[in-house]
């Protein structure tokens, strides 16, 4: 059954997990391996959406098709995992997690098999009931198919949901199954832009939490 008080779903990475500058790393690593430019993270931000294959293409200057963004891809979970035991969580992720009153899970678009674990190692794993990551072998789409499927695992409707995240394609998958996002500036996504969606933001994980506790 539906809980009472609305469901959380927390986006993973840089949203709980503080990881933008390996992202950026990685990220020019994929770059570099066809002789595109280096990004910072303010651009990064700036430009970032998914599908991950368009953004490739904006700053690559040309057309990304699927084989490409496969090498692309595989280059930037490589360089990812190389760097992923210096990340750490988001100052107050534990504090935000503690402080919502109701059911959580998580679903990250990191695949699933290296997320479980990781989240383990970072000691979370009680925290949620239930954790999803991708189930491919080639990610980089949008969200909103995979939080129909972690939802309809969970027996929870899409309308009792709110859905914390960094990045505009969290709160578009969000609305695709009638819930409500709070949207996160720390992560990957310059603030400017979330604001400009017209959904709540928050600064920190736990006025994120606080705002989404406010939600109708």
């Amino acid at each position: 059954m539906t809980p009472a008080r609305p469901h959380l779903v927390w986006d993973w990475n840089g949203t709980l997990l503080n990881d933008l500058s390996l992202v950026v790393a990685a990220t020019n690593a994929a770059f570099a391996s066809v002789g595109g430019p280096v990004v910072t993270s303010d651009e990064h931000r700036v430009r970032f959406r998914r599908p991950v294959a368009d953004y490739y293409a904006e700053v690559l200057g040309e057309a990304v098709d699927d084989e490409a963004f496969g090498r692309l891809d595989k280059i930037f979970h490589d360089a990812y995992r190389d760097g992923l035991t210096t990340c750490e969580l988001a100052d107050d992720a534990t504090a935000a997690m503690a402080a919502w009153p109701g059911s959580q899970s998580l679903l990250s678009m990191w695949f699933h098999d290296e997320l479980v674990p990781t989240v383990h190692t970072y000691g979370l794993a009680g925290r949620f009931t239930r954790v999803d990551g991708l189930r491919a072998t080639v990610g980089g789409g949008p969200k909103a198919e995979s939080l129909r499927r972690h939802l309809a695992e969970l027996n929870v409707a899409g309308g009792a949901v709110v859905l914390i995240g960094d990045s505009i394609d969290d709160a578009e998958a969000a609305e695709s199954v009638g819930g409500r996002a709070v949207l996160y500036t720390g992560g990957f996504t310059d603030p400017g832009r979330l604001r400009a969606s017209g959904h709540p933001v928050a600064d920190t994980l736990t006025e994120a939490v606080r705002l989404a506790t406010t939600l109708d």
